[in-house]
């Protein structure tokens, strides 16, 4: 893990997307529903609180995941008249496949990526800022590729010329204060404070409740915003609000330690990808996000990947450096990051 300043990226461009991402998540379920994720859309859109699963634990945090666009796709947005049993709650957005692209193998991720309309220009201010970030991951792992001993070019061509991405635009809920009379602006920071409130109104006005419980169930099992995971790819951009401490790494040591936010910088984060390609080099960051602030945290985390269909081993001037032998075995990125996403989300 590293943090980047001098990235080329304007301060304002990165102050503006988690402003927005903040407005995003401060609407009306109702509002936020309308961009469901769902199978049907390659697990595109709007997720709920519990529904990012890590080793099979629910996190507690929404989110919005975006990704590569190839075409442009039109919205024809739905709210679910069963809305009250879905636990979506961020945005993901994936580099979007045409049918057929890569056969079976996209299959599962083919599919529009769902833009709210509201806040306005959220769509072109979110693809602004992934193509600059994609130019400036490319950047980045021309460097890295030189550190390894090898051309600029490394990372290019079959390897990742035609790079995959994923966006993924992130809300963790605050933590209700100990006195009880504060609560955190977020809709599931309410219902942890009020509970014992809202679960007689909801029997008593007929609604379904089974998210709820589940929720409350899920949230006394871990207190983590997201468990400890690595991330799939190369490397990760993490954009992060300024005044709140909550993304922890694990050192060689096996401690736990926080990675305090730096104003205007990324949180670099390598990805298992790069772990295989390096032969070891490269360790994958193992991190986790505790939010023990009372404020909701807003994270916008852009994912540089692969090209979808390469098969990735280690590269051999990195087994050259370590040995010569081959540590991890050939693996495609593409069902690398299917897997992922089937085990995932709920």
């Amino acid at each position: 893990m590293d943090e980047q300043k001098g990235h080329g990226i304007p301060d304002s461009l990165l102050k503006e997307v988690k402003e927005l991402t903040r407005k995003f998540f401060a609407l009306p379920y109702e509002e936020k529903i309308k961009i469901k994720m769902s199978p049907a859309k390659g697990y595109r859109g709007y997720q709920r609180i519990g529904e990012n699963i890590t080793k099979g634990v629910p996190d507690i945090h929404e989110a919005i995941d975006v990704g590569f666009t190839t075409h442009r796709c039109f919205q024809y947005p739905i709210i679910s008249a069963l809305h009250m049993l879905d636990q979506h709650t961020w945005l993901v957005c994936y580099k979007e496949l045409k049918p057929g692209d890569y056969g079976d193998l996209g299959k599962t991720m083919e599919g529009c990526n769902q833009w709210p309309l509201d806040p306005p220009k959220f769509m072109d201010t979110m693809e602004d800022y992934i193509n600059q970030c994609t130019n400036l991951s490319r950047k980045i792992m021309r460097g890295i590729a030189l550190a390894l001993g090898g051309s600029p070019y490394e990372f290019e061509g079959d390897r990742a010329g035609n790079a995959f991405w994923v966006t993924r635009i992130i809300g963790y809920p605050g933590k209700p204060c100990e006195n009880g009379h504060d609560k955190p602006t977020n809709d599931v920071g309410w219902y942890r404070t009020n509970s014992i409130l809202v679960l007689p109104l909801y029997f008593i006005t007929g609604y379904i409740v089974i998210d709820l419980l589940s929720f409350l169930f899920m949230s006394s099992l871990s207190n983590k915003s997201s468990g400890p995971h690595t991330d799939y790819g190369l490397l990760t951009l993490v954009n992060q609000d300024d005044d709140i401490t909550a993304l922890q790494v694990r050192n060689h040591s096996g401690e736990w330690i926080s990675a305090p936010p730096i104003p205007g910088a990324f949180v670099c984060n390598i990805g298992d990808m790069l772990k295989i390609y390096s032969n070891g080099l490269y360790e994958s960051t193992l991190h986790q996000v505790i939010n023990n602030s009372t404020k909701f945290r807003v994270s916008v985390a852009y994912f540089y990947e692969t090209n979808f269909d390469t098969a990735v081993e280690p590269l051999d001037i990195c087994k050259q450096k370590t040995g010569s032998a081959k540590k991890f075995e050939r693996a495609v990125y593409g069902e690398h990051l299917v897997s992922k996403v089937l085990t995932n989300f709920v």
